[in-house]
């Protein structure tokens, strides 16, 4: 607060000041400081060309300070200065005080702040990425359910599932393929299959297990039960190969497969610490991988208790009587098509 206005010692001070005359803006003293930073006379806004008088006026008149930043030159560089108006005394025809403050410190401060802030929402932006990349990969390999366990709880226990479906779909001729056409062509048009048969898997409501070489395992009813996992499996095995017949039509290459479909209890389990593999295990796999081996080509073989709850909704055929390695006889039925009634 300036008491004795013309006993001043502006010089001393450590920033730029001057005392201006509030009608009419002529500065009446000044320090060095500030006729550096903004060289001329008289009047203090044609000095300082950053300062809107009205607002200033309206500022000091309300009894609140007038602040701006402004860039004075210094030397080949710009200097961030932060000017402020206000009363040099708290009456009304007293001169106003306009103090000027290097502020390259502060904007330095401001400016590492800033940066360290990008940084570390970069970092964060990248972690995130990170992570869903992790997720993806994750579930390709295990349903969600086992995997937000396995997230949340550091593992993931073995279970029993009793009314589980099983596909087991398996390539007609692959082998030949394998030794016939060149390898690179082979795994992408197997990709780009595989690829598809997701799709049909994910928009029926059911789980891709794994494949294994050219063989590819569904389930549905796992983890989660769904009382029409028969059917759905069954629209899904249907459906695998009406895309495959559509796909031979237009391709140079014909891909034929044989699919087994099963039904009963399976016990689904993570395998592996180093690598995760997320498999199933139970009489219900092994009949499916049995049934594909019985197929014709394009054929898919149904066991009799997935006939029982398939039969009101799909057209099968009998296909007679098989004695099934490690299971014994079984009548084995071939599913043909949905009936129409049904797929309404």
């Amino acid at each position: 607060m300036v008491e004795d206005m013309p006993g001043l010692c502006l010089a001393a001070l450590d920033c730029g000041v001057a005392l201006v005359q509030a009608e009419d803006w002529q500065v009446l003293h000044e320090n060095r400081r500030f006729a550096a930073w903004f060289p001329g006379g008289g009047n203090l806004l044609d000095r300082v060309a950053g300062i809107d008088g009205t607002k200033a006026r309206a500022a000091i008149e309300r009894g609140r300070p007038y602040r701006i930043e402004l860039a004075v030159p210094n030397g080949n560089r710009s200097l961030p200065v932060q000017l402020t108006l206000r009363r040099a005394e708290g009456e009304g025809g007293a001169p106003l005080l306009a103090e000027c403050r290097d502020i390259a410190g502060q904007k330095e401060a401001e400016y590492m702040l800033d940066s360290y802030s990008r940084m570390a929402e970069k970092h964060a932006r990248e972690l995130r990425k990170e992570k869903e990349r992790a997720e993806k990969l994750l579930l390709n390999i295990m349903p969600r359910a086992v995997y937000e366990e396995l997230r949340d709880l550091g593992t993931a226990l073995p279970q029993r599932f009793d009314a589980v479906s099983v596909l087991l779909l398996d390539f007609v001729g692959f082998t030949a393929m394998a030794e016939s056409q060149d390898p690179g062509a082979l795994v992408a048009e197997l990709n780009d299959i595989f690829s598809g048969f997701d799709r049909i898997v994910e928009l029926l409501g059911c789980e891709r297990i794994k494949t294994i070489g050219d063989g590819y395992l569904a389930v549905s009813g796992l983890p989660e039960p769904n009382p029409d996992h028969a059917l759905n499996l069954a629209r899904v095995a249907l459906r695998m190969r009406r895309y495959l017949e559509r796909r031979n039509a237009t391709h140079p290459s014909k891909w034929r497969c044989r699919i087994g479909l099963s039904t009963g209890p399976v016990i689904g389990s993570l395998v592996g610490v180093q690598k995760y593999v997320y498999d199933v295990f139970g009489p219900a796999v092994n009949l499916s991988a049995r049934l594909q081996g019985l197929c014709e080509p394009m054929q898919i073989a149904v066991c009799q208790e997935m006939h029982a709850l398939l039969r009101d909704h799909c057209r099968l055929e009998d296909m007679g009587e098989f004695d099934i390695k490690g299971i014994g006889l079984r009548r084995v039925h071939n599913l043909v098509e949905e009936n129409p009634q049904a797929a309404r």
